[in-house]
């Protein structure tokens, strides 16, 4: 049986919310607070900040995985796609059934399922390593079937938690084009957590500095470089100029 396909939701759409959200864990220990940012369909947000200041805090908020304590949010979808820095496959599993998994937990019928699957892998380019192992992938590759997984659901808002953060340079840079490739085919709505400037600035449409904790943003850069993005833009007088606008208010917020 196939599922109906959802109405594409108008670009700019607010997706998420988070309006004076503060988060303090029973031990009094005060993670975020007044924290105000909106996320909407077609922008790609990335965050960064010191460590432990309460990113990965924001993003389980953001994913229902956290409650706040004060404050007020709200999301417009329940299409959310996670992923995190260690790729979480099953090790039995080929492939193409780590791919389908969400989506068979979501209930998806298989024949559907299948479907999503093969496109995501194709997407991610995998194709030809549907029937291999994740012994026999790199960290990279264990990444893209992490993605196409998470793609599978079709989500409307992409969460993503240090993804890149244990791969090598090279492995990293590729791993960003390919992400910015399918923001550009899918238009999701994408809050990406990460300790690297210079990867924040390449792939955002906006990115935002938090303070140390208790963690709020205390700074905001909007990115304006055309989505598909072209890799020389890394090498530009205005890439640089961001980055180091960013890397200042990083500083400050020590």
């Amino acid at each position: 049986m196939t599922t109906p396909a959802r109405p594409a939701l108008r670009p700019g759409a607010e997706i998420l919310g988070f309006s004076d959200v503060g988060v303090t864990y029973p031990n009094g220990t005060r993670a975020l607070e007044g924290v105000d940012l909106r996320v909407g369909a077609g922008e790609f947000v990335s965050v960064v900040g010191p460590s432990g200041c309460g990113k990965s805090t924001l993003l389980g908020l953001a994913s229902g995985l956290a409650e706040h304590t004060d404050g007020y949010m709200q999301t417009g979808t329940d299409r959310v796609g996670y992923v995190f820095q260690d790729a979480t496959l099953l090790p039995w599993r080929t492939v193409a059934q780590n791919v389908e998994m969400l989506a068979e937990l979501d209930g998806i019928g298989k024949t559907e399922r299948r479907r999503r699957a093969q496109e995501a892998i194709d997407l991610v380019g995998l194709s030809g390593f549907e029937r291999s192992l994740p012994r026999e992938l790199s960290g990279g590759m264990k990444m893209r079937v992490s993605l196409a997984r998470s793609l599978t659901l079709e989500p409307e808002l992409f969460l993503f938690d240090e993804p890149f953060g244990a791969l090598d340079e090279i492995t990293r840079q590729r791993l960003g084009d390919e992400l910015l490739g399918l923001f550009a085919a899918k238009r999701f709505a994408g809050l990406f957590i990460t300790h690297s400037v210079s990867e924040a600035v390449y792939l955002s449409t906006r990115v935002v500095v938090m303070s140390g904790r208790p963690g709020r943003i205390i700074h905001s850069v909007e990115v304006p470089f055309d989505v598909p993005r072209d890799p020389e833009v890394r090498y530009s007088a205005d890439y640089i100029n961001l980055v180091g606008e960013v890397s200042q208010a990083l500083e400050e917020a020590h």
